[in-house]
């Protein structure tokens, strides 16, 4: 923790009750001796001695503060510095966490119970002064003489209770005087921690998502095919750094290509992790397992294992092979692909359900098809055709007119028409969920 003085430059709580605190608490100090009347010799020695060892309180607090000392020990040194140097008989510290307050320190009295406390926080949270209670008409209050704030802008930090204080009357003032600029100097010190502690973990999880996005982008296929027999592109927009959807594109040899585009559940990290291992897992089985029945439910078994059953992908597997023209896939829970050739469309409905749901999977179907020539392969996620507007309805329907009307585009060109198509019909941003598109193009 950097120095308390220097807490302020980098953008904490600078109370403005520690803005000098400890020049002002001397000053303060010989003040009042200097104003007592008739003061002898010995009681002017003992005033002295007393403030004295006050200022020695402050600055001992701070140097535990500066050697980041822990809330506990700062509380403890508190206790020692209100029962030895300032005969407080009894206190209730109370500091906000959040919305609400809690007992941070105490001592003295009769406890009280956790209603009564809140009962406590309910009358005094409006009070922005030192108020006298002794006369108060709260019972739980007036067995309190004193209530002393600590306050930041227009919130209220925390707040002392004191009883049983053996100040003498002339010096009350002042006496209340330091217990408030001790307490502001220990409250703002752990907001100033607890401030610093948020910074650093805002900022380690900004560093983790930042690699994590990195690590998504790696896995996306840098280059994709693009011959006089098969034209490939995609298009990623992500709804926050890291997202859920996955897709790859694998040449399996000079005839054969193996495609997947999937969404796991959940966004952030975690997602992204599961993405990774999706893709370690689909890429070791695609060079030993020929059969997309049997990869598909080593998928499954793989993410039952890392995940207890807690999350699932939804994911489309497809094999084409050139010389053949033949489509094998299985779809597993995901939107189906559309396949269009002319004017005529074929949803890609076959498989089975989602990975991850079951340690079995059902009934699985492998679908097969012959893919005519001049015929587009259309993969997408959900986050296309849904949108947080209820009013905003995207059918499969309207999707195939789309693709029916761009077919002839390139590839690249038919993504971005069919995105702005929907966006222009019904006048959304589509920013809802991710949008992953992989147009395969078959010639």
């Amino acid at each position: 923790m950097k120095p308390l003085t220097r807490l302020s430059e980098s953008g904490l709580i600078a109370h403005p009750t520690l803005q000098g605190a400890l020049p002002q608490a001397a000053d303060s100090n010989l003040s009042a001796v200097k104003n007592q009347p008739g003061t002898d010799e010995n009681e002017l020695i003992q005033l002295l001695l007393k403030r004295q060892a006050e200022l020695n309180s402050l600055l001992e607090v701070t140097r535990a503060i500066n050697r980041n000392s822990s809330s506990s020990v700062l509380f403890q040194m508190l206790e020692v510095i209100f029962k030895v140097h300032l005969k407080i008989g009894k206190m209730r510290l109370l500091v906000k966490e959040e919305e609400h307050f809690y007992c941070a320190s105490k001592y003295g009295g009769k406890p009280e119970d956790i209603k009564t406390l809140q009962q406590i926080c309910q009358v005094l949270q409006a009070s922005k002064t030192t108020e006298k209670l002794s006369e108060h008409p709260h019972p739980a209050l007036n067995s309190y003489q004193y209530f002393v704030p600590v306050r930041h802008k227009k919130a209220m930090l925390a707040f002392v209770l004191i009883g049983d204080f053996e100040s003498e009357a002339e010096l009350i003032s002042n006496d209340l005087n330091f217990v408030q600029t001790l307490i502001n100097l220990i409250i703002v010190a752990l907001e100033n921690k607890k401030l610093f502690k948020d910074r650093v973990q805002r900022e380690r999880l900004q560093r983790d998502m930042e690699l994590a996005s990195e690590v998504q982008s790696m896995m996306i296929p840098g280059n994709l095919p693009y011959s006089d027999e098969i034209q490939v592109a995609s298009m990623y927009l992500p709804n926050q750094n890291i997202g859920g959807d996955y897709f790859d594109f694998i040449k399996i040899n000079e005839e054969e290509y193996l495609w997947c585009i999937a969404d796991v559940s959940g966004k952030g990290v975690s997602a992204a992790l599961l993405m990774a291992n999706l893709q370690a897992s689909l890429r070791a089985w695609t060079w030993v397992e020929t059969d997309l029945r049997k990869i598909v439910d080593r998928l499954n078994h793989v993410l039952i294992q890392n995940t207890k059953g807690e999350r699932f992908i939804t994911m489309f597997i497809a094999k084409y092979n050139l010389k053949t023209r033949q489509l094998r896939y299985i779809n597993a829970g995901h939107n189906p692909p559309l396949l269009v050739t002319g004017r005529s469309v074929q949803f890609l409905t076959l498989g089975t359900t989602m990975i991850g749901a079951f340690d079995e999977l059902p009934h699985m179907t492998l679908g097969v098809v012959q893919v005519p020539p001049d015929s587009v392969i259309f993969n997408y996620t959900d986050g296309l055709l849904e949108c947080s507007n209820e009013n905003v309805y995207i059918t499969d329907d309207e999707l195939a007119e789309h693709l029916v009307q761009y077919s002839n585009y390139p590839v690249n060109e038919l993504n971005k028409q069919v995105i702005e198509a929907i966006r222009q019909k019904h006048n959304v941003r589509m920013d809802d969920d991710d949008v992953t598109l992989l147009t395969i193009k078959i010639l």
